[in-house]
């Protein structure tokens, strides 16, 4: 089977996550081409994810490395320019955050794909964080009744590349930064398309990063829904040690708090209770520790169990060190201790 093969614009951090998930987790995809401005970093990236080709021009990137979908992680002021370019070599794309600098540019964006009949993806990823995704189906299986309020804060010292800091090339700071993606979880939490009544927001400037930028440091977003629930963003490029990524679900019947880089469950108290919280838990109903992906947070898709136990049942008849690989032909393990008695 052919494989799917991919052209990576861009070369920074989200370029290094975006090739090592593509090897992980996408076995059937080829990434054919790198492009980034500077050519020295270009064939540096090439090299060291051993990718074909590369590029220093955009436009020759996604015509010329014979890709199909073409992987967006380029500047925010670049999204604009490479997804017209797709569009007209007749390239799917997928796009990292923020979609684009201004609704004039998404909306051409949109309009090029669809008339070349491509597919454009926005790529949130929060939305597909397995910890959050538990939270999402905690809330549809009733856990924690009507939503009233969601928070969720994303907070760090700052980014990685020095474009983000020029708002000419961002388009703004910290809410422009990182705000999508609690936006888009909200949206997510209620259904996907919920309408927004109103929009309330309040920002800093200055702080550790005074003489580095002028977008907002530190903000505070709430999104009024229609319905009733609020969501509530908090992001900050001012906030020392280290990243901090969790979310609150508030509802009539319960609340569940989640931290993306703490633990491997969601705290979660329920008045009704719920389908499934974790291996030998008595009750839903109360205070919980909500496994999520608990088979592969215990281990299971990695075991190598069974091989093992042969080659322990085996060495303990022959009283001597067995090496692996062992592959004895025995109806049950325990046949090679008690020697099929």
């Amino acid at each position: 089977m052919s494989k799917t093969k991919v052209a990576l614009l861009g070369a920074g951090f989200i370029a290094d996550i975006h090739i090592e998930s593509y090897r992980r987790f996408v076995p059937d995809v080829e990434v054919v081409a790198v492009f980034t401005r500077k050519p020295q970093r270009a064939a540096a990236f090439a090299k060291k994810h051993h990718i074909a080709h590369w590029f220093s021009d955009l436009e020759d990137s996604i015509v010329e490395s014979g890709c199909e979908v073409v992987d967006i992680c380029l500047p925010n002021f670049l999204h604009h320019r490479a997804v017209l370019a797709a569009a007209k070599a007749g390239k799917h794309v997928i796009i990292e955050k923020p979609f684009a600098l201004n609704l004039e540019e998404a909306d051409e964006m949109i309009a090029a794909s669809k008339a070349a009949k491509r597919k454009l993806m926005y790529a949130e990823e929060l939305c597909f964080a397995p910890k959050y995704e538990r939270v999402r189906k905690l809330v549809n299986e009733g856990a924690v009744g009507k939503i009233f309020q969601m928070r969720q804060c994303e907070k760090h010292s700052g980014p990685h590349s020095h474009w983000f800091y020029d708002v000419n090339q961002s388009g703004g700071g910290a809410l422009m930064d990182m705000g999508c993606h609690g936006i888009a979880w909200f949206r997510w939490m209620l259904g996907g398309k919920p309408k927004v009544r109103s929009v309330y927001a309040h920002m800093q400037g200055g702080l550790i990063h005074e003489k580095r930028t002028r977008g907002e440091v530190n903000s505070l977003c709430i999104v009024e829904f229609e319905g009733g629930a609020i969501g509530v963003a908090e992001n900050s490029w001012s906030k020392h040690g280290g990243m901090d990524d969790r979310v609150e679900v508030y509802g009539d019947a319960g609340v569940v708090y989640a931290d993306l880089f703490v633990g491997n469950s969601a705290l979660t108290y329920s008045e009704k209770g719920y389908g499934y919280a974790m291996e030998k838990a008595g009750s839903t109903k109360g205070w919980t520790f909500t496994m999520f992906e608990e088979a592969f947070n215990q281990g299971y898709p990695q075991e190598l169990m069974l091989e093992i136990m042969n080659a322990a049942y085996h060495s303990a008849r022959i009283r001597q060190r067995v090496s692996l690989p062992f592959r004895p032909k025995v109806k049950k393990p325990i046949d090679l201790w008690l020697g099929g008695t």
